[in-house]
């Protein structure tokens, strides 16, 4: 918990991510602007760039802040005296990962609560959706939680550029996968269709 804890307060210090979060929110309120442009699509173009830019600059946290958490430790040597101490190396991983998710937690509640304003500002008062707009805000969450795990395996016995290379294609492979499995079942060739369902 300890390593977690100060994983967190570093995290938060780091410039990059407050950049990221205010981009982010930039982003949902030019969505607003976006919106009242189009003729009765607000709530929809709000919820869609909304969730878009929350998923896309969590998956920027998630590598960019990931790839660097061990990397950090040995280029500095604090990780030796870590280790040191009565804690073990899948304790100090762990602790990584949970100081890591604490941060992305903040910044997705950050930019839920962004996009649920958003459409309580459009709608001029309380809108439905914001209550459906919360369960994809948890699913995003649990996405960004793989996304750090693989991040931080990654890290742990490669540099950061290829780490962040490599967290990024899993990312891509992840959500193009269902589109191989399509790819199968729409093939008339059975030779296509089982090479497309095995890649799936």
């Amino acid at each position: 918990m300890a390593i977690a804890r100060n994983t967190f307060h570093e995290a938060v210090r780091d410039r990059v991510l407050y950049n990221l979060v205010l981009f982010a929110l930039l982003l949902i309120a030019g969505a607003i602007f976006i919106g009242e442009l189009s003729a009765g699509q607000e709530a929809k173009i709000i919820v869609d760039l909304g969730l878009s830019a929350m998923l896309l600059f969590g998956v920027f946290i998630a590598i960019f802040v990931g790839v660097g958490l061990v990397y950090k430790e040995i280029e500095r040597r604090t990780l030796y005296a870590i280790l040191a101490k009565p804690i073990g190396r899948g304790q100090f991983l762990f602790g990584k990962y949970l100081g890591l998710s604490l941060t992305l937690m903040v910044n997705v509640l950050v930019m839920g609560l962004g996009v649920s304003l958003a459409l309580v500002y459009v709608r001029h008062g309380w809108d439905p959706l914001v209550a459906k707009l919360w369960p994809a805000v948890l699913l995003i969450y649990f996405e960004l939680l793989i996304l750090t795990a693989v991040a931080l395996l990654f890290s742990s016995f490669s540099s950061p550029a290829l780490s962040a290379l490599l967290t990024f294609f899993i990312f891509v492979i992840g959500h193009f996968s269902a589109d191989l499995k399509s790819l199968g079942t729409s093939s008339a060739n059975l030779s296509t269709r089982w090479l497309f369902r095995s890649l799936y």
